[in-house]
């Protein structure tokens, strides 16, 4: 029995409360599969949409809200999503398994070089000539999104700790499918053993990596809308990866083949873990086909 982190982004559950509990019930099937497999599973989530909404709205309203109190209301909504649909579909199967969602506080460090360089997308998207724009209005900082539109962005610091990893291990070891990491989770400080929260959003593979590797899982997935990992993206030579080492990875990721804030942060994310451990693997890949890429049958896998 193989404990598997499975990551997945924001931006698969969709952009409305309908697309989001369809999409949820798909994942649901998928760790449905990887159960009856025999795994355990933990599960972490995007929330690059559904944050910037929240965000949007907080600001609107007679309070604004920081990053972490809106990564906290999107890790309550998404995961009663997720949470129900795989209970759900556990009941459809006579699979007998507890579901649990773990509020997850995500330890940064207040030196982290990303707090003077914000990076991370969330939100909506924007054309060119609407976020120049904004940028003039509230002086924050948008970029363009992997030619996908332009998007605010916000520090995204690297987590160092998590501080419910005990509770998840537990929750693991017996047998619960927990639902943990939400948008990568609320970062805080750690200021001598007192936590304070801070404005950021941590990138969710990052957070998913750490996560597997605190409570030594075998394998981290880290979903995508494409069924593998590719060199030459788009162009006349594009080449899929069916397995890989960190050597290669390293390589790939030197000769600029991954796009930053989209495959980029997964290949790091993957050889992250990857290093943690002896006998760890990555796999990044399609959500329809987890059971397979869990199996070797398709997917880019990530050894040592």
């Amino acid at each position: 029995m193989a404990t598997i982190v499975v990551a997945f982004g924001g931006n698969a559950l969709g952009n409305n409360v309908k697309e989001q509990l369809e999409n949820a019930k798909i994942a649901a099937k998928s760790v449905a599969d990887l159960i009856e497999g025999g795994h355990n599973v933990i599960i972490a989530h995007g929330n690059g949409p559904q944050v910037g909404v929240i965000k949007k709205l907080m600001d609107a309203g007679d309070f604004v809200k920081p990053m972490p109190e809106c990564t906290a209301m999107s890790q309550g909504y998404i995961g009663y999503h997720i949470s129900q649909s795989i209970c759900n579909e556990f009941v459809m199967r006579g699979i007998k398994k507890e579901v649990a969602t773990v509020l997850t506080q995500v330890v940064v460090s207040k030196d982290d070089p990303a707090f003077s360089n914000p990076t991370k997308p969330i939100g909506n998207y924007f054309n060119e000539a609407d976020a120049k724009k904004l940028m003039t209005e509230t002086g924050q900082k948008y970029v363009d999104d992997a030619g996908r539109g332009w998007r605010l962005v916000v520090p995204s610091p690297m987590p160092m700790d998590i501080c419910e990893k005990h509770t998840i291990k537990l929750l693991v070891d017996n047998g619960t499918i927990v639902i943990a990491c939400g948008g990568g989770g609320m970062p805080v400080l750690n200021e001598n053993g007192v936590l304070r929260g801070i404005d950021a959003v941590i990138d969710k593979d990052f957070s998913a990596a750490k996560l597997a590797e605190l409570i030594s899982a075998d394998c981290l997935f880290i979903l995508t809308a494409v069924d593998q990992v590719k060199i030459n993206f788009g162009k006349p030579d594009e080449k899929p990866l069916d397995k890989i080492n960190i050597a290669q990875a390293m390589q790939y990721i030197t000769e600029g083949h991954f796009a930053p804030g989209s495959m980029l942060p997964k290949v790091e994310a993957a050889v992250g873990f990857v290093k943690s451990g002896k006998d760890k693997k990555a796999i990044i890949g399609s959500l329809e086909k987890a059971a397979q890429s869990i199996k070797g049958e398709c997917g880019t896998t990530i050894t040592a």
